[in-house]
């Protein structure tokens, strides 16, 4: 699918305050019920990518969760080498300050748009993108990119990527459950999803096991759980509320209720 070449990535920084946070009503689902909760929740998110820094390889290194770390590229690397094509057209949602490029690029992609809510994680990306960094050697990815400043939980990007859709590739690498906090957020990022995807196009994701997370809280008598670099927190609402497990088994669904 050929698009139109960039010889650098556009993006759409000036415009990143309304369209992160959906000023007029940018989303497409749900009404104003606990909008401004959610929206700073959106800029706390939004805040705390764009302060932290790219990192030397001597620091990730030494990072306490560098083994996880590896594991997570390693896994995101198998995804793209088994569903991408060479010349695809990418949609990476979430896409951070592009620690993925590289793994599009050994794809062979055709073209990539990268969406992120971190107004600094945009321009870190943009800026590796560039290989104006001491951390990317090349100066030149084999692809062209647009790079745009949403939240892709709260915004209709079909209005914003109207003629660069549709595309052949959709991913989300770890960031799908940000999108969780509300039915009406959990419902805009499968719309953008459905929507810029091709017909027959595929979508790539990765997120935690609530399998996991639940059968941790069930093993504790208090609201919450973790070690030195991690925590997770339930509220007193959580208490009295019903978890319920639906696994198929020889072609039956069966439900399981735990209290």
């Amino acid at each position: 699918m050929n698009k139109r070449p960039r010889d650098e990535p556009s993006s759409s920084l000036a415009s990143a305050q309304k369209r992160q946070f959906g000023a007029g009503g940018g989303g497409g689902y749900g009404g104003q019920q606990g909008y401004s909760e959610e929206r700073n929740s959106a800029r706390r998110v939004a805040d705390h990518y764009s302060a932290r820094s790219n990192q030397t390889l001597e620091e990730r290194e030494n990072s306490p969760i560098i083994h996880l770390k590896k594991l997570n590229n390693w896994i995101k690397s198998v995804l793209v080498q088994l569903y991408a094509r060479p010349g695809d057209c990418v949609l990476d949602l979430a896409c951070g300050k592009g620690g993925d490029l590289i793994k599009w690029d050994k794809a062979r992609v055709g073209y990539y748009v990268g969406v992120d809510i971190a107004e600094g994680s945009i321009k870190d990306c943009m800026t590796r993108y560039n290989g104006d960094t001491d951390q990317q050697r090349r100066k030149k990815f084999s692809f062209p990119a647009r790079l745009i400043c949403a939240d892709c939980y709260e915004t209709r990007l079909d209005e914003y990527l109207c003629e660069d859709a549709p595309f052949d590739i959709c991913s989300c690498q770890f960031a799908m459950h940000y999108s969780w906090s509300t039915e009406a957020r959990a419902r805009q990022a499968l719309a953008n999803i459905s929507a810029l995807l091709r017909p027959g196009g595929t979508f790539i994701g990765t997120m935690p096991d609530a399998n996991v997370i639940i059968k941790r809280l069930r093993e504790t008598d208090e609201m919450e759980f973790g070690n030195s670099v991690y925590w997770i927190t339930f509220g007193e609402e959580y208490n009295e509320k019903v978890v319920i497990y639906l696994f198929i088994y020889n072609n039956y669904l069966y439900v399981s209720f735990h209290y």
